[in-house]
């Protein structure tokens, strides 16, 4: 039987923590699908669809993993598209105690999806998608931190 891992997250935006995380998934699964999901308490900086793009150029040479935008619980959605294992990255103890409990709520919902929790490699520890979101949107520079290039930030009318 195949595995397959999900792993899920907003990805707003995919930091090379994330990369880290998915090629080292590819070594434990035979497909990882990166998931992005629409977190109701967050909105968004970066369009999903430009997201998903971004994310499958970059993996365009890596077969066994794909990208996909979904809503719902992502324990349903495991299940839709056969997955029995959640990929999660940790970068510290605030992390764990944050993704032990959805793991648990996950697992309340579909009882056979296993989470599975890399450590994040110690030089990536420090990056978060909402710091480089700060940096980018006052115009800094976050290429040693995305796989991409991100679209120069576009200041709200009205702010």
């Amino acid at each position: 039987m195949k595995r397959i891992a999900l792993f899920p997250g907003s990805f707003d935006p995919f930091t090379n923590g994330h990369l880290d995380v998915v090629r080292r998934g590819t070594a434990l699964f035979d497909e990882v699908i990166i998931a992005i999901g629409n977190n109701s308490s967050k909105s968004r900086y970066l369009p999903v669809e430009q997201m998903v793009t971004m994310i499958e150029d970059v993996f365009r040479e890596e077969p066994r993993v794909s990208v996909r935008a979904y809503k719902g619980l992502t324990a349903t959605y495991a299940r839709e598209v056969g997955a029995k294992f959640l990929l999660r990255g940790l970068r510290n103890t605030t992390d764990f105690e944050y993704e032990n409990t959805i793991a648990q709520a996950n697992r309340h919902v579909n009882p056979e999806l296993e989470t599975v929790f890399l450590i994040t490699s110690p030089a990536l520890a420090a990056i978060s998608s909402t710091i480089i979101r700060e940096i980018h949107r006052f115009g800094g520079n976050v290429d040693d931190f995305v796989p991409f290039q991100l679209p120069v930030y576009e200041t709200p009318a009205g702010s």
